[in-house]
């Protein structure tokens, strides 16, 4: 069986990693994982050029899985696909396409590596918190929250004008979202949690500032720490970092993909870990 990870820029992706250290560890030697290069435009053919997939007539041992998608087109693949989960269609977003019998099936499962995230890292069930960023993540960031228990949450981003998008899921979500500005972070630290969906170290402006919340969720994996998390780790607060969501949302994804529920995450932990350093080393080397 043939998966892949598709989006722009997706030369960084560690989802490939992740899912053949997940085949290896389950001996599913007849299974492989690429990367494919694909932007919003190109979707709609690359979908098409795919070939046969799982289910479809015809289709032999070497057909198509599933995919993970990652930006710019987990709100473009919509559209494009057969049956949506009740959770993407919430969250506006489906980062794993999985096929059956000949059909395109679109879930999330960034909510659930959030969800897990947080779990592991030991951080209390949140009674507040605030959003940094207004994308795709965030939307994520809000259904996990949600199915904490969490029903009101600050989202602060650069223009509230551009945050429609996130508004809108918080609706579906049930969600009461206040909308403010980055210049309003002051008044919005004193929170149980803070989750930065931020890119590249753009957090670290607010180091300072965020160094007293007692836990931090940063979506970045590399470079590791931030500024911002070194700044709540040296206050003694929790942080959690970006690579264990993306090692469970992959988790949840190799389930889906391979009908498996017993996954070896120990194993998926030790390679994403390892690659990780790899590169480190390489950028300094």
């Amino acid at each position: 069986m043939r998966a892949a990870v598709m989006g722009s820029p997706i030369g960084h992706s560690l989802s490939p990693c992740l899912h053949r250290a997940a085949y290896q560890a389950m001996g599913l030697g007849g299974w492989s994982y690429e990367a494919f290069e694909c932007d919003e435009a190109r979707l709609p053919g690359l979908l098409a050029e795919l070939g046969p997939v799982r289910g479809q007539a015809g289709a032999g041992a070497d057909a198509w899985a599933g995919l993970s998608l990652t930006m710019p087109l987990k709100r473009a693949v919509l559209p494009l696909l057969d049956t949506v989960s009740d959770l993407a269609v919430e969250v506006g977003g489906a980062n794993t396409v999985v096929f059956r019998d000949g059909r395109r099936h679109g879930d999330n499962t960034d909510v659930y590596g959030i969800g897990q995230a947080l779990a592991e890292a030991g951080v209390p069930v949140p009674r507040s918190a605030t959003v940094l960023g207004g994308g795709a993540t965030a939307a994520s960031a809000l259904a996990a929250l949600r199915d904490l228990g969490l029903f009101s949450a600050t989202l602060l981003v650069r223009d509230p004008a551009r945050a429609g998008e996130t508004v809108a899921v918080a609706e579906r979500l049930g969600v009461a979202l206040a909308v403010e500005t980055f210049d309003k972070l002051d008044a919005f630290t004193g929170v149980d949690l803070v989750v930065s969906t931020l890119p590249g170290g753009a957090a670290d402006v607010f180091a300072g500032r965020l160094a007293r919340v007692p836990a931090l969720f940063d979506v970045i994996y590399s470079p590791w720490p931030t500024e911002a998390a070194a700044a709540v780790t040296a206050a003694g607060g929790i942080v959690v970092g970006g690579f264990a969501m993306l090692l469970h949302q992959a988790v949840r994804q190799v389930q889906l993909m391979t009908g498996e529920t017993r996954v070896p995450v120990a194993a998926m932990r030790a390679a994403g870990e390892a690659e990780i350093l790899r590169r480190a080393a390489a950028r300094t080397g």
